[in-house]
């Protein structure tokens, strides 16, 4: 068993009703293991702030169904409490509809293994009349993990129509469980005096009630929230949100909830392959967009990873194979990252001599000529591809069908990857060779070629992806890099 913090909407409050949950478990030396419902790098790592473990991400997307069973039922197994934080509303899918992340077409098979995703999701067939847009809800999660929702409702702007919403939500799919609500945003007594006489009828347990705070936000910015490692006040937060989860959550009835139960029929695959290279990883405030599923497979199949920064170490690791620069946000520390110039030289010098290197997004931005930030000032990077990188008010958001143009760094000609885009800056050149041919998830509604491979040895993209359904993609990366090890001197 375990929990999954659901909210009727975007915007109601569910990480901080998750890390609350979280620090008041922590808080009495709990063992938790959290999850994150889709592509989302930033709310993992405030879980993972609290508990001290991993969080992991469950996208059948950008994995499989099975793929999201067999990471919860070896990760929670691991752990005490499991907890379950969902995205957007309860409902909100990809199936038929759009949202946020893309939309979902189940027609291709890629490389990962999983089979007819089509046939996937007419196994999860919906009871109920509308159409099912619902793939890589919170609700197919619980679904697919046989797990009890808790719905988070916004209580700012209502009272007795919070029976109406949490009967919806309780009778629009029979096969979710709601196993009762968190009342958030409160303003009173006698609000919460309303509240509970509207709810009391439908007999829905009351599993916290969360007071209007004035003293408990978390910054955000262009993409999101603002990443933990940025906030120096972060811990005393946390506190905060401990001592509000000791009082405000009926841990009488939670408790058994949260308790994480070993599931059969889920064993984690092992790996037998062994690369035995070193990675440099860039990981610091400007690039820390990583999942942390790809950081194990890369030590699974025998890869020692150095981590490092671009920001502030005064040259790249020594005796490394590979480079792997993840997302982030270096346009904010363009500056920074631009005055470190003998870094920017250094990893300019080792790709053209060959390095194998994977760069995703912030990465790929930090490989540009430029950052043109969004004052308009201009600031030099490394200078392997020939663009510079434009930050803009335009969002590009969604879920990527991504169709290999060519053999590259990661995969052969013709392969299809499904992965995710997140970004607000634009290249001033596109690839005379692309990676990829790109279209939406959901439809073949083309969203033009991306991707950088030339110099042959990197792999620069904007489109993220995850390996958990594509672990030839680790191995044949470090396969490139085992190749030119014996070869070559980098450093």
């Amino acid at each position: 068993m375990a929990l999954v913090i659901a909210g009727e909407r975007s915007g109601v409050g569910k990480t901080t009703v998750t890390l609350t949950l979280l620090a008041s478990l922590r808080r009495r030396d709990r063992l938790v293991q959290s999850f994150k419902v889709g592509p989302d790098y930033i709310d993992p790592m405030f879980h993972q702030h609290v508990t001290g473990r991993a969080c992991r991400n469950l996208d059948p997307v950008l994995t499989s169904e099975v793929y999201v069973q067999q990471c919860f039922a070896y990760h929670s197994q691991l752990s005490e409490y499991a907890l379950v934080e969902g995205v957007m509303g309860l409902f909100d899918g990809i199936g038929h509809g759009e949202w946020g992340m893309g939309h979902g077409d189940k027609g291709d098979k890629g490389t990962r293994g999983q089979g007819d995703k089509e046939n996937n999701h007419a196994q999860c067939s919906m009871p109920y009349a509308q159409s099912p847009t619902d793939f890589a809800s919170t609700a197919h999660i619980a679904r697919l993990l046989d797990l009890p929702v808790v719905l988070a409702i916004d209580c700012s702007r209502l009272s007795g129509s919070v029976a109406a919403i949490a009967h919806g939500y309780r009778s629009f799919d029979p096969r979710i469980k709601i196993a009762g609500v968190v009342l958030n945003r409160v303003g009173s007594d006698r609000h919460l005096s309303l509240l509970k006489d509207s709810l009391e009828p439908l007999q829905l347990p009351i599993l916290g009630v969360m007071r209007r705070q004035d003293n408990i936000t978390i910054p955000d910015r262009h993409l999101g929230l603002v990443p933990t490692a940025e906030l120096p006040e972060l811990n005393a937060l946390i506190d905060r949100l401990a001592d509000l989860g000791d009082t405000c959550f009926d841990w009488q009835r939670l408790l058994p909830l949260l308790k994480s139960e070993p599931l059969s029929g889920f064993a984690s695959s092992s790996l037998s392959a062994s690369f035995p290279v070193r990675i440099a990883v860039a990981r610091d405030r400007a690039f820390n967009f990583y999942y942390q599923d790809n950081l194990d497979l890369l030590q699974q199949l025998g890869a020692e990873l150095v981590f490092w920064s671009p920001l502030e170490d005064a040259g790249i690791p020594k005796d490394i194979q590979g480079m792997y620069f993840g997302g982030g946000f270096p346009e904010v520390f363009a500056q920074q990252l631009a005055e470190n110039s003998s870094v920017r030289h250094a990893v300019k010098t080792v790709i053209l001599k060959g390095m194998p290197t994977i760069a995703e997004c912030g990465g790929l931005m930090y490989l540009c000529e430029q950052i043109i930030d969004f004052e308009g000032k201009s600031w030099s990077m490394a200078g392997v591809l020939p663009t510079s990188a434009v930050m803009g008010g335009r969002l590009t958001l969604g879920y990527r069908r991504a169709i290999a143009l060519q053999d590259n760094l990661l995969v052969k000609a013709n392969t299809t990857v499904y992965g995710h885009e997140f970004h607000r800056s634009h290249l001033t050149l596109t690839p005379t060779q692309p990676l990829f041919e790109t279209s939406r998830y959901d439809c073949d509604e083309n969203m033009g070629c991306e991707g950088w491979g030339l110099p042959a040895n990197i792999y620069a993209s904007y489109v993220h992806l995850h390996w958990g359904e594509s672990r030839e993609i680790p191995q044949q990366f470090l396969q490139e890099c085992l190749k030119v090890a014996s070869s070559k001197t980098w450093i």
